[in-house]
């Protein structure tokens, strides 16, 4: 009876260690810009309620940190700050993973729509001033598990 109880936890350890680094992934995106890699540990909101609520009523936001945005479609967005309490850079992402535009320093708090330049289908929030001070671009690349690998 032991070696099949063995054999049993043995595979389900085996199960599961194979599943956490799918559930890892979700949280790592890389920017690849003209200057080097950028990592960030991110969020993914990807359901219709939990794009509503972003970041908001958030206080601090670490530097290497992040929400992203999935929409399943490429289609032109728009974000505002209505209840953010802090300063977000909003990197609008197009379908391939390249980066459509940047939106610096949003403020807190203001409801003034801020669009992609035409279709997305992700955005990806950061720390305000984190993408000028990091180099990042339209043109650069986001590397996630949700956006189909470069070629």
């Amino acid at each position: 009876m032991a070696p099949i109880r063995f054999i049993t936890q043995l595979a389900f350890l085996l199960l599961l260690a194979l599943q956490v680094p799918a559930l890892a992934n979700e949280t790592t995106l890389v920017v690849k810009s003209r200057n080097g890699d950028h990592r960030f540990t991110v969020e993914v909101a990807a359901s219709p309620a939990d794009r509503s609520r972003g970041l908001m009523f958030r206080e601090s936001l670490a530097p290497d940190a992040g929400m992203l945005f999935d929409f399943n479609e490429e289609r032109p967005v728009s974000f505002w700050m209505q209840n953010t309490l802090i300063p977000l850079d909003m990197i609008f992402i197009r379908a391939s993973g390249e980066i459509a535009n940047v939106h610096a320093n949003a403020k807190p708090l203001d409801t003034t729509s801020i669009p992609s330049d035409g279709p997305v289908a992700f955005v990806l929030e950061i720390a305000g001033g984190r993408a000028a001070e990091l180099g990042i671009a339209a043109g650069d690349v986001v590397v996630h598990d949700r956006i189909p690998l470069q070629r």
